[in-house]
C-alpha cells in the first residue's frame, strides 16, 4: 500500500512488527515475573524481582511499546484511518484491543510497582491466569491484521 509513506512503507511495517515482538516477548515474561516476586514477598528474593522487573521495564517494555505506537499510528495515517477510508472495521478493531494490550501493560507496572511495596492483594493463581491475557490478545490482533475480516 502506497501512501504517505511511498517507498518506507514496507520498512515501517517491517520494524512495527520487530518491535510489537519485543513488546510481546516482554509482555509475555513480566506477568510470571509479577507471580514469582509475588510469592517472593517477605524474602531477600523479593528485592532480586524488584530490580529485575525494572530492568525488563526499562530495557524492553517502555520503548517497545512506545515504538509500537509510533509506528503502528504512521502505518494506519498510511492507510486513511484518519483520512475516512472505507473498510477499515478490522483496523479500528485492532487499534481497540491494542489499546486495552497497553492498559493491561500500565496494570501489570502498577502492579510492580506495589509488589516493590510489599502490596500483592491478587492471588497467585489469579495472577497466572491474568497474564495469559497477552496471548489471547494476540490472537486476536494477529487475526484482524492478517485475514481483515471487515
Amino acid at each position: 500500500m502506497i501512501g504517505w509513506l511511498g517507498g518506507a512503507y514496507l520498512w515501517v511495517k517491517a520494524a512495527h512488527i520487530i518491535f510489537v515482538t519485543f513488546w510481546m516477548a516482554g509482555l509475555f515474561l513480566f506477568p510470571r515475573y509479577l507471580v514469582h516476586h509475588q510469592e517472593a514477598l517477605g524474602s531477600p528474593q523479593a528485592a532480586d524481582w524488584v530490580r529485575r522487573e525494572e530492568l525488563l521495564r526499562r530495557m524492553i517494555l517502555s520503548p517497545s511499546i512506545v515504538i509500537v505506537w509510533l509506528l503502528g499510528l504512521a502505518l494506519s495515517v498510511n492507510l486513511g484511518l484518519f483520512g475516512g477510508a472505507a473498510g477499515l472495521g478490522w483496523l479500528h478493531a485492532k487499534l481497540l484491543l491494542v489499546l486495552g494490550l497497553s492498559g493491561f501493560h500500565g496494570w501489570a507496572v502498577a502492579y510492580s510497582k506495589g509488589l516493590a511495596k510489599g502490596h500483592g492483594p491478587i492471588a497467585s493463581r489469579t495472577l497466572r491466569m491474568i497474564g495469559e491475557v497477552p496471548a489471547v490478545a494476540v490472537i486476536a490482533i494477529v487475526i484482524l491484521a492478517v485475514v481483515r475480516p471487515f
